[in-house]
């Protein structure tokens, strides 16, 4: 039998917990979201997230060894994710991963959560093969890698503000949607025009392949303000990371329309720059991943003009596009069978860079 490998994912807001034989065969994949747990925030609140891994990671680790049809004994490893994220939720899989390594005698692999999300695409595509470019655009990354050869990554742009799904949760909260605001906003542009809005397609500098979203956000609130549903800031106002709600419930074609042209905004920018990054390395592939990955407009979009340019696409299914641990299970097959592995003073690092 192949490696059998646990992984353990509690970067952001889900506790995970996955089981992968060799670097491809998913045998459990477990996944304990804490969406409900955050939406009347809008946005996730890093104490009350650690807290709820703290009440999930074990049975949904026992869940995952249980599902794999196997006993703890008969794993070869454990992977964990040791960033990046919110550190308090991260300690939680990092402590967890260390004291069932400790325990069962068994080789323990530190994993970028970002190599992760390139792993989820290998999952389901294991005949990709380097030199691609990987777009990994979720809540709390938009970064664009060349990967040149298996494990070495360079990175070629990032965003300078927000991340792509961050933009999506703050402009769905703008508009009264609710959280995560990526699907919300999908299902509401069905009926939307997405040339209704005149919104801003941020370019960042001659030649640069980083990314922008803030602006975005901001264009939103001007249409309204303009539009009499908000009111318009004072000058020397104190400003709050994401806006507050509309003062005036806006009427449905509207957040249809607004949402739609919010949407093409973001999936413009996101293909140009995906396109551009692949020219400037001569690469023949993109894989495109991470939680917006799920956004149908953006894969439609994205495999048309890369037709034209003769590159091939590639994603993940949805639920390893999202943060899962399976991924970070075929990540650290990969590097244990490198012969990487770490001791048991590996400790969680909130801003951990791939490269």
């Amino acid at each position: 039998m192949a490696d059998l490998i646990l992984g353990i994912e509690t970067s952001c807001d889900e506790t995970a917990a996955a089981v992968v034989e060799g670097r491809e065969k998913i045998r459990s994949n477990i996944v304990a979201s804490q969406a409900a747990l955050h939406a009347p925030y809008g946005g996730i609140v890093p104490e009350l997230a650690s807290r709820r891994h703290l009440e999930m990671i074990g049975p949904v680790t026992r869940l995952a060894v249980q599902e794999a049809g196997i006993t703890f004994d008969d794993l070869t490893g454990l992977a964990v994710t040791v960033g990046p994220g919110l550190v308090g939720s991260l300690l939680v899989g990092v402590s967890t991963a260390k004291a069932l390594a400790y325990t069962l005698g068994k080789p323990l692999v530190a994993v970028n959560h970002i190599e992760g999300h390139l792993h989820a695409g290998l999952l389901d595509h294991p005949h990709l093969e380097c030199p691609y470019v990987a777009l990994v655009a979720s809540g709390g990354h938009t970064h664009l890698y060349h990967a040149e050869t298996p494990g070495k990554y360079r990175l070629l742009g990032c965003t300078r503000d927000d991340a792509a799904g961050e933009a999506f949760d703050k402009v769905a909260k703008i508009l009264g949607l609710s959280y995560p605001g990526g699907p919300h906003i999908e299902q509401v542009a069905k009926t939307g025009d997405p040339r209704a809005v005149p919104l801003p397609r941020p370019t960042l500098g001659h030649g640069s392949l980083d990314f922008s979203f803030s602006g975005l956000k901001t264009a939103v609130i001007h249409y309204l303000e303009e539009k009499g549903f908000r009111e318009p800031r004072r000058r020397g106002a104190t400003r709050t990371k994401t806006p507050d709600p509309q003062l005036v419930p806006l009427d449905p074609p509207l957040v249809a329309d607004i949402a739609a042209s919010f949407q093409q905004a973001v999936v413009d920018v996101l293909t140009r720059n995906a396109i551009k990054a692949a020219k400037h390395v001569r690469a023949p592939r993109i894989l495109l991943t991470g939680g917006v990955a799920c956004n149908q407009s953006l894969r439609q979009q994205l495999a048309t003009r890369a037709i034209r340019d003769e590159i091939e696409v590639y994603w993940p299914r949805p639920t390893l596009c999202t943060d899962n641990a399976a991924m970070i299970a075929a990540a650290g097959s990969a590097r244990l069978g490198r012969g990487e592995a770490a001791s048991l003073d590996l400790n969680a690092a909130a801003d951990l860079p791939l490269c």
